[in-house]
This record gives C-alpha cells, sequence and structure tokens, in this order.
C-alpha cells in the first residue's frame, strides 16, 4: 500500500457525493493513501455519519440532488467545529467559491480534479492540526501570546483570522483584505504568502495610494525605452517582479478607474504589456488587495468597478480591531517595549498593571498602528525603570473625535470650499498634523488628505 507519510493511518475522511462512479473513485484513492474512509450519497446521509462519528477531513460534493455541500458544512459545524471541510463542483464559480470560503471551506476545488492535487490540499490540512495539537489553546493561553509572521496575539477572533488565512494561503486565489487602517493588512498578506507554496520566491508589495497616479500604471506594468517622456530605459513593473511569488496590492481602492479594466485583465488572463510593448508577458502570481474602505459600498458608487471588485474578491478576509480584541494589548504592549529598548539600547522597562489597565480602557481608532507610536513616546520620554499610569496621563491625548466646534452664524454665510477648508483644518489640529489620523478621522483616504492639503494650502507640520 502507497501510504502518505504525513498519515498513519488514524486520519479520518467523510466522502459525501451522490455520483457513485465520484464517491468509489475517491474512497479508493484515499484508502490507497492510508486513509480511514466512509462515504455518504447525500445531505441526509452525511448528515446521520456526522451525528455518529468524527472525522479529520470532509470531502463533499456542492450540488446534490437532496441538497448542496454549504448544508453538509453545517452540519459539519455544528457536530465538529475543528473538522475540515474541502468543496468540489463541477460548476465552478467565483461567487461559489467566496460564499465557501465565507462560510468555513478549507478548500474549494473544481471538477474535474486529479487526486494529486486534492490529497495535496489534505497534507496541508494534516499539517495544519499538527501545529494545532503541539500548539493547543491551554498552551496558547498559558504563554504572553502566539506570534506568527509578526502577528502578535491570543484572541479567539485574531486565531479564527489566522486559520482562514492558513486554509486561504493552501491555494493559489487572489485574496481581498478589508480591515481598518492599522490593523495589519499587510502583515496578514505576509503570514499567506510565507504560509504558501510561493514563499520562497518575492513578495512586492504596491501602496495604490502612495504612488502618484499619473506614474501607477509605469510603477505596476513597467514601460519600454521611449514609452514616454523621461523613459530612457526599459524598466520592469512589479507585476514582472513578483513572478512566481505574491503581490500585495495595498489601498486598491486608490487604484484610478482608467487603470482598472488593465488590472482585471492580468487577473483574469495572468498575462499584460509594458507600457510602449505589444509583447504580452505572461505570469504566474499570486494577488492580494488590501483595503481600509468598503469596496462593495464604493461599487455602489461608482468609483470601483464591480467586475474587477468581484474578480479580487475570490477570498475575503478581515482583521479585528484592537478594540473587539482587548485580551490581546498586554501582549503588543510588552512587544512593543522590548522592541523599542532593543532598538535604543536601553533596558526594558516594567510595564506596572496599572499602565495596562489604561491602555484597555482605550477604543484605540488608529488600531495597533497608534499604540504602536503612543508606546514609543512613552518609552522615549520616560525612560525610568517602569512605566505606570502617571505616564499614560501625561501622554496619551485622544483624536478628540466630535470634538470640532459646531457652525456659527458667522459660518453660515460661507462657501462649501470654506466650510471644508476650516473643517480640515480643524481636524489636522485634533490629530496634532498627522495627515494619516486626521484622514481616519475625516473618513478619506491618505491621498485625499494630501490633496486637500495642496487644494488649500494648509501646511499640517505647524500642528505637530
Amino acid at each position: 500500500m502507497n501510504v502518505n507519510p504525513l498519515n498513519d493511518g488514524n486520519s479520518s475522511v467523510l466522502v459525501v457525493d451522490d455520483e457513485s462512479g465520484m464517491r468509489t473513485a475517491l474512497q479508493a484513492n484515499f484508502l490507497r493513501y492510508g486513509w480511514r474512509v466512509e462515504t455518504a450519497s447525500g445531505v441526509r446521509e452525511a448528515a446521520r455519519a456526522l451525528e455518529l462519528s468524527s472525522f479529520d477531513l470532509v470531502v463533499s460534493d456542492v450540488r446534490m440532488r437532496d441538497g448542496d455541500g454549504f448544508e453538509v458544512m453545517c452540519s459539519v459545524r455544528k457536530s465538529s467545529p475543528t473538522t475540515a471541510v474541502i468543496l468540489l463542483t463541477a460548476f465552478g464559480s467565483v461567487p461559489e467559491a467566496v460564499e465557501s470560503m465565507r462560510s468555513g471551506a478549507f478548500d474549494y476545488l473544481a471538477k474535474p480534479i486529479s487526486f494529486e492535487q486534492l490529497q495535496a490540499a489534505a497534507r496541508v490540512m494534516e499539517r495544519m492540526n499538527e501545529k494545532s495539537s503541539s500548539n493547543d489553546s491551554s498552551n496558547i493561553a498559558a504563554n504572553s501570546a502566539l506570534v506568527s509572521s509578526g502577528i502578535i496575539g491570543r484572541s479567539p477572533s485574531l486565531l479564527q483570522t489566522l486559520q482562514r488565512a492558513r486554509a486561504a494561503a493552501s491555494t493559489d486565489a487572489d485574496v481581498l483584505i478589508e480591515a481598518e487602517s492599522g490593523t495589519g493588512k499587510e502583515l496578514l498578506a505576509r503570514f499567506i504568502h510565507e504560509n504558501s507554496g510561493r514563499s520562497r520566491k518575492p513578495f512586492v508589495a504596491v501602496n495604490c495610494a502612495a504612488v502618484p497616479e499619473h506614474l501607477l500604471e509605469s510603477e505596476l506594468f513597467g514601460h519600454a525605452k521611449g514609452a514616454f517622456t523621461g523613459a530612457n530605459a526599459a524598466k520592469a513593473g512589479k507585476f514582472e517582479i513578483a513572478e512566481g511569488g505574491t503581490l500585495l496590492l495595498d489601498e486598491i481602492g486608490e487604484m484610478p478607474l482608467n487603470l482598472q479594466p488593465k488590472l482585471l485583465r492580468i487577473l483574469q488572463e495572468r498575462e499584460f504589456e509594458r507600457l510602449g510593448e505589444t509583447r504580452s508577458i505572461h505570469l504566474n502570481i499570486r494577488v492580494i488587495a488590501t483595503t481600509n474602505a468598503s469596496l462593495g459600498s464604493m461599487v455602489e458608487q461608482g468609483r470601483f468597478r464591480s467586475d474587477l471588485y468581484y474578480r479580487l474578491n475570490v477570498i475575503p478576509l478581515s482583521i479585528p480591531p484592537l478594540r473587539d480584541r482587548i485580551e490581546d494589548i498586554p501582549a503588543l504592549a510588552k512587544y512593543f517595549a522590548e522592541r523599542f529598548s532593543t532598538e535604543t539600547n536601553c533596558a526594558v522597562p516594567l510595564i506596572d498593571p496599572s499602565f495596562i489597565d489604561k491602555l484597555c480602557s482605550c477604543d484605540w481608532p488608529g488600531n495597533i498602528r497608534e499604540l504602536s507610536n503612543f508606546m514609543r513616546r512613552v518609552l522615549s520620554l520616560h525612560q525610568g525603570k517602569t512605566i505606570d499610569a502617571e505616564c499614560f496621563d501625561e501622554e496619551f491625548r485622544p483624536l478628540g473625535r466630535g470634538q470640532s466646534a459646531p457652525l456659527t452664524m458667522a459660518d453660515q454665510g460661507k462657501t462649501i470650499s470654506d466650510l471644508e477648508k476650516m473643517h480640515v483644518e480643524k481636524t489636522l489640529e485634533l490629530a496634532h498634523g498627522n495627515r494619516t489620523h486626521a484622514a481616519v478621522m475625516l473618513g478619506i483616504s491618505l491621498r485625499t488628505m494630501r490633496n486637500k492639503i495642496r487644494e488649500y494650502g494648509l501646511p499640517p507640520r505647524r500642528y505637530a
């Protein structure tokens, strides 16, 4: 018997398919690799099997005569939340894949599939289970934090996010991460890359909001010599540089509408041309896009193409804001204290419980980025052996949302442009000149914030 070296014969699988030929073929192949196998011919039979036994893996067809694979997945979640589910379908579609991953599927494969493809997904699942058993919840709770790819914490919401990210990493599907500013979207993208088969290849990040609009196309796709004024030599774009690896498109909502069709074509065809060239370049990359805005809302407002949104949103992920994972704040504070002390060659101070209590009482609208900046300020200005509640009170400056003065009678005769200028200026004051914080407070992108500052001639540094 050709036994999978990762499988010692104790792993079990439930195969659910209403086609007897497919059911028999899957059963035979799993048996050949040393699995214990049970089969079910439909949703109801699978539900009965799940009531009687527990399984490490469930492989289910999506469309069956008495229901669908999502019903099977619901039965699995009720009876054994730790069991992985792989869905198979002959009618593969992006919306169906999105729905399967949102519902908690470990993987989603389109028929016809090779058993090697299915077995590869099962191997990834087994490795994850091995890691989980060696680092179970009691061990995690005993440690100060789970640290992975720079992501720190042990809150259930964060661990669930990492579990979904690991599942996404086992596929080659594109990923869309929607989360608030400062939560660590790039860290999660790197986590996916490092846990994927592309980990030995490049990880390339592009901030779509930071690159000037007229240069973004060349930055992404490259250009030929002489393609435009100043193009004195040919240049490879970020898509080429990321070949074989992962390309992160940060703040994808800031991508200009005129570039979105070209990005859509790349995602669909995995090929493109440099500016000024007609030769097509073929790609083998995974694309991860991140945004702090709701792309669905932007689609409704006509600010983002719907077809591009659905193509990016194959596997949607999010990261909980810091206010929803307060239990991670002590570990984060300790991490930043050790990191910043090492950078300055200072002794790591003792963090008094009163300081931690103060940290945990805040909402941190800027999330981990805001907490990090605050810890750096405290450690820079209070270099004693201990940081306590008094240090917190001296340095903490809330952003003061909602503290702007109401409009007066004198304001009522001003133009909308005048009022907007006043509001932007007041917000910069409240944010102490920090343009990123001011943009978060106003609900706009950093690029829009910069444009407003230029438009109204506001010197943001004077508030710092």
